[in-house]
Parts: structure tokens; C-alpha cells; sequence
């Protein structure tokens, strides 16, 4: 899998894991770990949303700025 999920312009890369039979993702252009997993495509995406929900509000809670991932930068 080349190309990346994004949501709320958040990247997540994805790889798949034959071993464990489940695909596995981190956020991609942020410095905190953001993961992600799901045994299927459809799983994978709803982590991946829900990881991107739940960091931001972590941050919101927290008094953080979300940092931004640098594709929206470039832009």
C-alpha cells in the first residue's frame, strides 16, 4: 500500500503485517505516536479516523495547539 489515508489533513501510512494478519498505521508528519489497527480495510479506516479524533481531543483538553502534519504546510 503506497498511497496514505488522510482525514482532517492528517496523513496515516499504512502497512500489513502477514504475521498477525492485521494492518497497522501511524500518523505520518507529526511528532507525537499516533497508531492506528484494524483486521480489515473498513476497520483500519474508522481507527484511523478515530485515532485523528481522539488526538485532537487529547490536545483540545490538554491546552495543546494539534500539531499539522507538514503535507498541509507545504501547501
Amino acid at each position: 500500500m503506497k498511497n496514505p489515508m488522510e482525514y482532517k489533513s492528517y496523513k496515516g501510512i499504512v502497512e500489513y503485517s502477514a504475521d498477525d494478519g492485521v494492518f497497522f498505521g501511524k500518523i505520518f508528519g507529526v511528532n507525537d505516536l499516533i497508531t492506528f489497527e484494524g483486521d480489515t480495510v473498513k476497520e483500519l479506516e474508522v481507527a484511523f479516523r478515530g485515532a485523528v479524533d481522539d488526538y485532537l481531543q487529547a490536545c483540545k483538553l490538554q491546552g495543546k495547539e494539534p500539531e499539522r502534519n507538514f503535507f498541509k504546510r507545504a501547501c
